[in-house]
């Protein structure tokens, strides 16, 4: 079985080269180079960038709809996600998931038993390497399974959820706001986090997920803010009494004012790199978010509730002068002050303008584009909803020159091949296993400016080789046949593609159409 794999796969991948080599990649999804999108392509164009493509009961709608009163009504459902049903399946799936139901503190409770218990362990084996390793992987392995939980409520969602906007722009924000789930505790709070700091407010406030993003937990982990304090901070008398007692815990006493977050809330999450600011601006905003942290007592007490707290000791409350203004010591309102000035700043609209647009438009957007979506977010005060319909409603969304012009990464790829070959895998562990082959790992981004969504950074002769044996896969479990997919991938098909499918062996031809220039755009 192995071999015959093996064979398939190579036989796959050299019909796929010379596939790629009859097909140029400059005439795919262009019949008419500038001419308008029929209405077919952009009800395909849609459902591949307001969504993870199409599944064959998008395209049995399309064709008894039409493609035009299809469209019209997907995108008015699609900035509505809560009237749109969810399949009870999906609904089962999510409420039996412990990742989505524990509390944070629980959820915490969770690691720190696993950290004890890899710590006692460590404590009864000879000190070393082999012990820490041994500790180490303790710890993952408690941890290993809420990180699952959270893949598959993301998985789940993507494949099944009629909501498509809603997942793409949750995608889009979660790794605008980028936690890694490698980083100490943050793996068993991701559930938690894309659930209530990033999914509820795709489509509301940037200033309420701003927000929401700077006091959850992960965050404050991920980017060190939790160990932020004021200069010359000493811990409460009863702690500094265990600390006497037991020296080996100075170590995670928080030593002073440490930079990361207040650097990439500015670089990354709102002004962008060229957004204006100094050094001294990045030093004063951390001095200003000092005592943004996690009551970790509520974990170790079996608590439930939120962690974050703000705690005045370790805040610095001096004057600082930060972006030209003068910030009088305010304690948490400082932070909050910060985070409202940059969510209305004139920089922060066109960072997430031009970001925006390149990921739902092109690699280099127009900019007359990222125009209207930055004086759209100026204009209604970050309101999402209306930043996206700004979005669906530009001309230069509809163009040609968009159409099949983003190169899909390999979370994209592997979701549009499962929802257009309509697989409803149980087992997500292989397909998780896939996504880490294919270079983007689920929760995987080690560096807070997440994946990114270009194709220089995707299109690679290593990566298209992982693509196609994966395809190779996918359509032997599958059972569907090339002219089925072949109709619910509709006009995204170019008629090369279409000519030169036919030439090749009908056992073959679903994994040649997965494996396809065309299909590997959106």
């Amino acid at each position: 079985m192995t071999h015959r794999r093996f064979v398939l796969s190579c036989a796959a991948l050299a019909a796929a080269s010379m596939l790629a080599r009859r097909v140029p990649a400059a005439v795919l999804g262009n019949p008419a180079d500038g001419a308008p999108l029929t209405a077919d392509e952009r009800a395909l164009h849609a459902l591949n960038r307001l969504g993870y493509g199409p599944r064959p009961a998008d395209a049995a709608a399309i064709a008894a709809q039409g493609a035009g009163p299809w469209l019209e009504r997907f995108l008015t459902e699609q900035l509505e996600p809560r009237r749109l049903p969810q399949p009870d399946s999906l609904t089962t799936r999510l409420a039996g998931l412990d990742a989505l139901q524990l509390s944070q503190a629980e959820l915490f409770g969770r690691y720190r038993e696993a950290v004890k218990a890899a710590r006692e362990a460590r404590r009864e084996k000879a000190q070393g390497m082999a012990a820490d390793a041994d500790a180490l992987n303790a710890v993952r392995d408690k941890v290993r399974p809420l990180v699952a939980q959270a893949a598959t409520a993301r998985l789940s969602r993507a494949l099944q959820s009629p909501a498509q906007l809603e997942e793409v722009l949750t995608e889009f924000w979660f790794n605008h706001f980028n936690v890694f789930a490698g980083k100490n505790a943050v793996g068993v709070l991701l559930a938690d986090y894309e659930q209530r700091a990033i999914r509820p407010h795709v489509l509301g406030r940037f200033r309420d997920m701003l927000g929401a993003t700077a006091r959850h937990p992960a965050m404050l982990i991920y980017l060190d803010n939790a160990q932020s304090v004021v200069a010359g901070y000493q811990p409460p008398q009863r702690a500094r009494r265990l600390l006497d007692a037991r020296p080996e815990l100075k170590a995670r006493v928080p030593a002073g004012l440490n930079e990361n977050y207040a650097r990439e809330l500015m670089e990354l999450h709102t002004l962008g790199v060229d957004g204006g600011y100094t050094q001294r601006d990045v030093t004063e905003l951390a001095r200003m978010l000092t005592g943004w942290g996690l009551d970790t007592r509520k974990a170790l007490l079996g608590g439930t509730g939120d962690l974050f707290e703000f705690d005045p000791r370790k805040h610095d409350g001096g004057t600082k002068t930060w972006l030209g203004q003068t910030i009088q010591g305010a304690g948490q309102a400082e932070g909050e002050q910060a985070l409202d000035l940059l969510a209305r700043h004139p920089a922060t609209a066109r960072h997430l303008a031009y970001k925006f647009a390149q990921a739902f438009v092109a690699d280099e957007p127009p900019a007359s584009l990222v125009a209207k979506l930055a004086e759209n977010f100026r204009a209604t005060g970050g309101d999402l909803r209306e930043f996206t319909r700004t979005l669906i409603r530009a001309d230069e969304f509809w163009q040609r020159g968009a159409y099949q012009a983003k190169f899909k990464t390999p979370y994209q790829y592997l979701l549009s091949s499962l929802r257009a070959l309509d697989l409803q895998p149980t087992n997500l562990q292989s397909l998780l296993a896939a996504l880490a082959q294919a270079g983007q790992p689920l929760f995987g981004a080690v560096t807070p400016d997440g994946y990114k969504n270009t194709a220089a950074a995707w299109r690679n002769p290593e990566a298209l080789t992982q693509r196609v044996q994966l395809a190779t896969t996918l359509g032997q479990r599958s059972g569907v046949s090339a002219e089925r997919l072949t109709t619910t991938l509709g006009a995204s098909v170019s008629e090369p593609t279409r000519r030169t499918l036919a030439s090749e062996p009908a056992a073959q031809q679903v994994a040649l159409l997965l494996a396809s220039p065309d299909f590997m755009k959106r």
